[in-house]
């Protein structure tokens, strides 16, 4: 009897054990419910889940149309070419295990890994990068980014309607070896194969679906994360790729993409742990700069506007240089930005450096500075060419943020001051800005150039007549012809002189306005190591780390 009455008090315990047990759980449960894990995992305690904003919706995840930080910052991640931009910058064996170059620098022969995959399994093959790149300069495809593969022989000819995708010479010899033939010699080839636009697509894939990159459960990847999750506009959700050849270096379970366009939401979203990284809002700039926590690290590319000179009055070279003219660049990166980046007096930035060890962008010296006296008589002398004795109405067009909202309403206060000229303004959502200022339908626009990869031509090549990232309407010959030059030439230090003469006309014309070169200041938390920022490259979290 008395044996029955304990086993009946043990089970009463047990029984209460339980209860407990489960009334935590789901207390548990309910206070973690919707946010992100211990390390900021995506909803599993203790998962590894980077938190990163990447500000808007991407143009496009398809490598050859994106052409554009928001969609390559994604891709970088989620794809992977042949070499791969190592933590040095310099360019890494990647989807190549190997490659040989001829003595003349003319030919190029890679082999694949061995048993490289994409994420649904199917084999990566040479295949798929000569299917890629031959993708790229279809004219049907309209890729921006074709003009980069014209080292290729027989590319421009292709790209151009002129020859055809069997005159391109780059081919696969068998599943894991691509032969490819230059036009002429390009030393930063490796680097730029480094460069989204000249990752593979699965050839399969694409060929039974053409829409295969606008949803996660169709998009098919080969780099160090997959997409797991996309609700378009909001957040783009990526986890490890257990298929990658090096997913053993790939610490984080997944990195996440927010897209909010307003820097002081973001600062608030880190100031949460809703982020791990964010930019530095300009209003608190000098408090965050005087308490050290930005971190401020080289970077590559030049803000800068885009005159289209078919509308008037910017198809007056003396009206578009006296606008130049008459920008302060120093007050707007002092004032306005506050990011300690470098007024621009040139469109190629710094830190390029010249056969002799100097830097490009000192040697060109400054091309454009702010003179309102020069600018006023320019204006002037423009305005008596042109027969006006009122100039036509300007409108400067910027893509909704508010950054680009205050720089724009800064230089029309500097126009009204120093040129006695009322600009309107008018934002645009970046997609539609871009598509506009593609069709020359835009008459003063705001825009960015990041180069891909480390090298002036990359720089000065998009103003050649014939380039699709011109969206000026600008044509110079002795311009052309002074870039068709430099890609010719194998003198390095003749090379890099012709490069000066073109962006001395470049600036001389007045196509565009250069403001500054980009830095990269942000803040990161102190749990976020190894993420490596590539200057003349895209955002890259195969190293990183949350611990």
């Amino acid at each position: 009897m008395e044996k029955a009455v304990v086993n009946k008090a043990v089970k009463r315990r047990l029984i209460l054990a339980l209860l407990t047990c489960m009334l935590l759980s789901l207390l548990l449960a309910a206070c973690g419910g919707g946010t992100e894990g211990a390390s900021g995992g995506g909803g599993d305690t203790g998962s590894k889940i980077l938190l990163y904003n990447n500000v808007r919706e991407p143009t496009s995840l398809d490598p050859p149309i994106g052409f554009d930080q928001v969609s390559y910052d994604i891709l970088n991640n989620a794809m992977e070419g042949m070499t791969r931009l190592g933590k040095d910058q310099s360019p890494e064996p990647a989807m190549a295990s190997e490659w040989k170059v001829s003595e003349d620098g003319l030919q190029y022969t890679f082999t694949l890994r061995d048993g490289v995959q994409w994420s649904n399994g199917e084999p990566v093959k040479a295949s798929d990068f000569e299917f890629a790149w031959k993708r790229m300069l279809d004219p049907k495809t309209a890729s921006s980014a074709a003009t980069l593969a014209y080292v290729f022989k027989g590319a421009e000819a292709f790209n151009s309607g002129k020859g055809t995708a069997d005159d391109v010479q780059v081919k696969a010899t068998d599943d894991k070896t691509l032969e490819v033939t230059l036009a002429q010699p390009a030393p930063w080839l490796l680097s730029m194969l480094a460069n989204p636009a000249f990752f593979p697509v699965p050839q399969k894939t694409v060929e039974s679906n053409p829409n295969w990159t606008a949803e996660a459960d169709t998009f098919v990847s080969n780099g160090p994360f997959r997409i797991s999750q996309w609700n378009h506009d909001s957040e783009l959700k990526m986890v490890k790729n257990d298929k990658y050849w090096d997913a053993a270096n790939v610490k984080l379970d997944g990195v996440t993409f927010k897209m909010i366009n307003d820097s002081n939401t973001e600062y608030q979203l880190y100031q949460s742990g809703e982020l791990h990284i964010a930019g530095v809002p300009a209003d608190m700039s000098d408090q965050l700069f005087s308490e050290g926590k930005v971190n401020v690290q080289d970077s590559a590319g030049t803000y800068f506007y885009r005159f289209n000179t078919t509308m008037k009055p910017f198809d007056n070279a003396k009206i578009r240089k006296a606008f130049a003219l008459a920008v302060d660049r120093q007050k707007i990166v002092d004032l306005v930005v506050k990011q300690k980046q470098k007024p621009a007096g040139g469109f190629v930035s710094y830190g390029l450096k010249e056969p002799d060890g100097r830097d490009f962008r000192e040697v060109g010296g400054d091309l454009i500075t702010f003179d309102a006296a020069q600018a006023k008589s320019l204006l002037a002398e423009g305005m008596k060419e042109a027969g006006y004795s009122t100039l036509p109405e300007v409108t400067l067009t910027y893509n909704t943020n508010d950054l680009h909202q205050k720089i724009a309403e800064t230089l029309q206060a500097m126009f009204k001051e120093n040129l006695g000229v009322d600009v309107k303004l008018a934002g645009k959502e970046g997609k539609v800005l871009t598509a506009e200022q593609k069709q020359l339908q835009l008459q003063f626009s705001r825009s960015s150039w990041l180069p891909d990869f480390a090298d002036p031509i990359n720089f000065l090549d998009i103003f050649e007549s014939k380039s699709p990232n011109n969206r000026t309407g600008w044509s110079n010959a002795e311009y052309d012809k002074l870039i068709q030059a430099a890609y010719q030439e194998t003198d390095e230090a003749k090379r890099y002189d012709l490069m000066h003469q073109a962006e001395k006309i470049l600036m001389d014309e007045a196509p565009i306005m250069p403001m500054y070169f980009y830095d990269s200041a942000y803040l990161q938390s102190d749990k976020l190591v190894d993420v490596v920022r590539h200057p003349y490259g895209y955002m890259d979290f195969k190293w990183a780390d949350l611990k």
